[in-house]
This record gives C-alpha cells, structure tokens and sequence, in this order.
C-alpha cells in the first residue's frame, strides 16, 4: 500500500514556475499590478511598450508643453508618468542643449497638511471646507518648493528628496559639477530668495541650509553688513569715548543712549521692514512652513540694491508667484534646463480627496487655468482619474474660457483597445524570457483559442491591471486543474471561457460594489 505522502505527492497540483519555465519564462509576466513595484515594467516594457497615445502626450521635450489625460484605474496613469520621467533622463543625456527639469508632484499629503493646519480649527475639521481654500497659487508653491528643494541640494551636495526620478533609480535632473559658478551676481541672488521662501529641506535647519547655501554661491551682502557696522562703530565710538575721557557720569544723561540709537536706525529700520515682510510670507505661504524670526534674519541678510522692488509671496495672489517661477527658470537655464515639466499625478489619494470626486475636483480645478498651462518652456502633464472628465466637459463658459481645455492637448479617455492590450501582453511575455528563448503569448494556449479570440476577449477588460489579474488568475486555475504526475502545458478554452467570465462577473460586483 502506497504512504499517504506518496499519494499526497502524486495529487499535488501542477506548479505555475513549472509552467512558466516550460514556455522560456523566468518571471511571471503577469504578477505585479503597480508600475512602482513592477520589475517586468521597470525592464523591458518602460522603454518599449507605449500607450497609442503617448506621442501626443509626450510632446516635445525641446519645447515642453502641457497634456490633460483621464483615465480609469489600472489604466496607466503611473506607469506613464515613469514612462515620462525615463524619457525625459534618455532625451538629458542625449542633447545637453535642451535639457528639461522634472518636478514630480504627486504627494501632496504633506502641502495639504500644513495647509490645513493654517486653518481656523472650525474649517479644519471640514476637508470640503479646507479644499474650497485651497488656490492656484498653492499649487504654485507646492510646485516651486519641490523644484527649489532639489536645486539646492544638489548645488549642496547633499543627498536628494527623490524628486525627478525615472523609476529605475536614476535622476533625471544633475545639475552640472560647477553649477554655483554658472550663476552670476543676480542669478544667485534669484536662488537665494528662492530659497528663502521655497526650500523645504527635512534633514538641515531652514537658517543653517541657507547660510550654507550663500557661502557655496560666495554672495556676500556688503551692503547689508555696512548698515549694521554702522551700529556697531557707533557704539563702540561712545563707550571709548567714555573710558578714554573717564567722564562716566556722562551715563547718566541722555545723549550717550541717543547717539547710540540714532547709529542703529538704519539697521532697526531694516529690522522693522523685513519683519512686516517675513509675517506677509509667512502668513501668505500655506502650503510651507515658514517662521517669521528666522526668515527675516535670512531677508535682511540681503544687499538693499538686490532685494528691493523683488517679488515675494506675501500676499494672495498669482501675480508674484508667476515672477518667481520665472526666477526659477531662469536659474534652471543657467544651469542647463531650457524647460520645466511638472508630473501630476495620484490626486485620488491623498486623505483629504478620499477618492471622492467633488474633492479631487476642488482640488485640481485651480490647474486649470490657461496662462498657468501656457507657460512658455513649462509644461505640466497632468494624468487625472476618468470620472473628472465629465466634471470638465458639464462646466460652464467661464470655465472653458479661463482653462482653454481645447489647447491643452486633452485626451478624454485613456482607452486601451484589444490589439493594443494583446501587444502588451506578449511585451511582457517576451520579457520575461530567460537566455536564448523568446516566448509569445499565444503559446500558454491550445489551438482552439486563437488569436483574434484573445484580442476579442482583452477588449473586454479595458485596460491593464484588469488583463494582467485575469491572465495570473487564469494560470493559477489552469494549473490547480491538473496534477504535476500529469501535466498540461497549453491553457484550454474551456478553462479559459469559464475563468474569463467568472473574472468579469466578479468585477461587475466590485464595480456595483464600489458606485454604491
């Protein structure tokens, strides 16, 4: 009589890694959902497989320009933001003449965090409340803090934020070796006032970070230091004068003390106005945390021929944020960038928004606007869930007028047909071979189901995370249908008939589900 582990042995279900292997697999093509994670999309695919419309939302990166894409869940969004960034590295290195800075604006927990807590506590409670606060000017700093952030560490040297990565691991923003020394006198100072209101480094005090910053730039304030010398000789004047003469009576009188004050006017004038400017920024800059005491120190710190009449953001408003980003370009075409292009993406997570439309669209809404998009060497590509697009397209005049969403190269839908998802399929097959195979997707199956009934069968899922859940999910019932004594190595059609439909009906109850 045989042992209950032989028999256990001889019913064990066949192995998917024997499957796979069988066809030239090394990986399982169809196991990771998340573009982030996805070691099958971070190899082959990112570089090669792209979405039908990727030419028009890519653009031209000599001349950056803004795209508006919606599409569903598991449509692509984030793998073609990676997609993008990776792109954007691959066209840096080639043409040093046009280079393009990458701001990655997709976690905006922490903008919306502090700026809820500028909020009474009675608007806090409320995300409805906190959004309908929220501005295009918000989104301006939030912006100008990531680009400012990752300037200034690298001319630092210090390690990065993670902004501007193509999600391999590489930076696709490396400012030259000698950046500071590209700057002239203005251009830094551009970067230090940048820097004053924008750096939001998490590793360095804000006073420390910047003074080093000065002395890597080598801007030095003689103006500024005259007026407190000034205060300083002055008084050093009186109080010699008194030990010289031993006339110490002379303390007793008034005139010692005013003599005194009168030589620090200048700098308490200084003092007084910059304080009024710091509380302005300060108050004004939600979306970062700036402390009135520290940020007038660094601001006096500046030469009065250089700082007066420069923009600030201590009112609310666009109008000095757009100078600003001016500023910041043109720093960044010092440094080599002749563009900026900021990727948005992930508006339904962050835990305000909750995935609730009404508050990813009081969030989003202030991007819209067309002298923002329109930006000369400035573009934003914004990849948005698909629901907002009928939030745009019911909107009134007005709001067509200020986005100009006709100009915008919009793309309403991130649709995927059956062709199209039956070619990235056999991509990530092919992929995944091991040395010297090269597998296809029509070999996991018999020759009952053939090709046109698998494109037939894809155009049913829409886009890939449905394909990719399908096609694991159908592996897996293949081989727990067979025993490993007794193996199958082509899917029948049965098998995958019955799956296909299990796998639809499944996500209809989700769908319902998550609607209600």
């Amino acid at each position: 009589m045989p042992s209950p582990v032989g028999l256990l042995q001889t019913k064990a279900t066949m192995n998917l890694h024997d499957l796979l292997e069988h066809h030239g697999l090394g990986a399982n093509p169809f196991a990771d959902e998340d573009a982030q994670t996805d070691p099958v999309f971070q190899g082959r695919c990112r570089s090669s497989v792209f979405h039908p419309n990727w030419d028009k939302i890519y653009g031209d990166p000599s001349s950056p320009a803004t795209s508006i894409v919606f599409g569903e869940k598991g449509a692509g969004k984030t793998a073609m933001r990676l997609q993008i960034a990776n792109q954007l590295h691959e066209h840096n290195q080639r043409d040093s003449d046009s280079k393009v800075f990458v701001i990655e604006y997709d976690d905006f927990n922490p903008f919306l965090d502090r700026f809820a807590d500028r909020l009474s506590s009675r608007k806090r409670r409320s995300p409805d409340k906190v959004l309908a606060e929220w501005k295009l000017w918000d989104h301006m700093d939030s912006i100008l803090s990531l680009g400012v952030t990752d300037v200034v560490d690298q001319v630092l040297g210090v390690r990065r934020n993670g902004n501007g990565s193509n999600g391999n691991g590489e930076q696709v923003n490396k400012l030259p070796s000698d950046a500071a020394k590209r700057l002239d006198r203005f251009q830094k100072r551009d970067l230090l006032l940048l820097s004053a209101c924008y750096d939001n480094s998490l590793t360095e005090t804000f006073q420390s970070r910047w003074y080093r910053l000065r002395k890597r730039l080598r801007y030095y304030p003689w103006q500024s230091w005259f007026i407190r010398g000034i205060g300083v000789a002055v008084k050093s004047a009186v109080i010699g004068t008194i030990l010289y003469t031993k006339n110490y009576s002379w303390l007793a009188t008034v005139w010692p003390w005013l003599i005194i004050a009168l030589g620090w006017a200048p700098w308490m004038a200084q003092v007084w106005r910059w304080w009024m400017q710091a509380r302005g920024v300060s108050k004004h800059l939600r979306a970062i945390n700036r402390d009135s005491h520290p940020l007038r120190q660094v601001l006096m710190q500046f030469s009065g021929r250089d700082i007066n009449g420069q923009p600030l953001p201590n009112k609310y408003r666009t109008d000095d944020r757009y100078e600003l980003l001016y500023k910041f370009q043109g720093v960044l075409q010092a440094l080599g960038y002749a563009g900026v292009v900021v990727l948005v993406d992930r508006v339904d997570e962050p835990h305000l928004t909750g995935g609730a439309l009404p508050k990813m669209k009081a969030f989003v809404w202030p991007l819209l606007d067309n002298k923002f998009l329109k930006q000369p060497g400035f573009g934003l590509k914004l990849l948005l869930p698909a629901e907002l697009s009928e939030y745009a397209l019911n909107e009134d005049r007005d709001f067509f007028q200020r986005a100009r969403l006709d100009k915008q190269n919009m793309v309403p839908s991130l649709e995927w047909t059956g062709q199209s998802l039956y070619d990235l399929a056999n991509a990530r097959v092919a992929a995944c071979g091991t040395e010297n195979q090269q597998p296809r997707l029509q070999m996991l199956f018999d020759d009952t189901i053939d090709e046109r009934r698998l494109i037939d069968a894809f155009a049913t899922l829409r886009v890939p995370r449905h394909l990719f859940k399908f096609l694991y999910r159908l592996l897996v019932a293949h081989c727990q249908s067979h025993v490993d004594t007794d193996p199958v190595w082509e899917v029948p059609l049965s098998t995958f008939e019955t799956q296909l439909a299990i796998y639809q009906r499944d996500q209809k109850t989700l769908d319902a589900t998550l609607a209600g």
